[in-house]
């Protein structure tokens, strides 16, 4: 199991085929992502790496954070994430990933934070029915009608589908294809949506579902050379 990759989504477009065809996809941009630290089974229990996206104005950086990104010899980045990976899939600190980690045609995992929609009602959240249009109803067409209230309960049971917050949640799409990448400036392809608003950050996995590539590349596309 190698890791993953943090990206920022910039939007969407379509990319043309040699036979004329379109293809819609979801751009993702890696800016200067690199590994912060890896974690240990002997000093944390578990195997995996941390990577920082970008990078942050030093003032906008907390004093143990200040403290854990000079200790790893790295600058602040504007965002960090971690994967688990295997034991031989570690990678050092400084190292810089590659948007060639992933190839044409492979299959990804995509996690993001879907975009919040505030409170909404159980038609729009649940794609519920609602209640007829005729025969006595009044004023309450789009409501969800009966919770299952009577005696026996005499309550109404624990994650009942009703009115209430709806989206602004973790969301993982499996099976993505790779469309294209291009490694040169850190763009990512993915045919189809991808969860998540403009500007949002992801998480880019192997597919859990489906077998990785021989081509791609383990423990990972380096961009450049180690430093520090």
């Amino acid at each position: 199991m190698r890791t993953g990759l943090l990206a920022k989504k910039l939007g969407m477009t379509r990319i043309f085929r040699d036979d004329g065809t379109h293809v819609p996809v979801t751009v993702l941009h890696l800016d200067d992502l690199r590994v912060v630290t890896a974690r240990s089974a002997e000093t944390d229990g578990y195997t995996a790496v941390q990577l920082g996206w970008g990078k942050a104005k030093v003032k906008n950086v907390s004093k143990p954070n200040r403290g854990h990104f000079a200790k790893h010899k790295v600058e602040p980045p504007a965002k960090l994430a971690e994967f688990r990976v295997a034991a031989d899939a570690v990678l050092p600190s400084g190292a810089a990933l590659s948007a060639a980690h992933f190839v044409p045609g492979q299959k990804v995992d995509v996690a993001g934070v879907t975009k919040g929609k505030g409170f909404a009602g159980a038609m729009k959240r649940w794609n519920f029915a609602g209640l007829e249009a005729s025969h006595g109803v009044s004023i309450s067409h789009r409501s969800h009608g009966s919770t299952g209230n009577r005696q026996d309960p005499g309550k109404t049971f624990k994650n009942k589908k009703m009115a209430g917050h709806l989206g602004d949640e973790r969301v993982t799409t499996l099976n993505l294809e790779v469309a294209a990448v291009d490694a040169e400036k850190g763009l990512i392809m993915l045919r189809g949506a991808v969860p998540g608003a403009k500007g949002g950050f992801v998480l880019v996995r192997d597919a859990v579902k489906r077998a990785r590539p021989a081509e791609a590349p383990y423990p990972a596309a380096l961009r450049e050379a180690v430093s520090g």
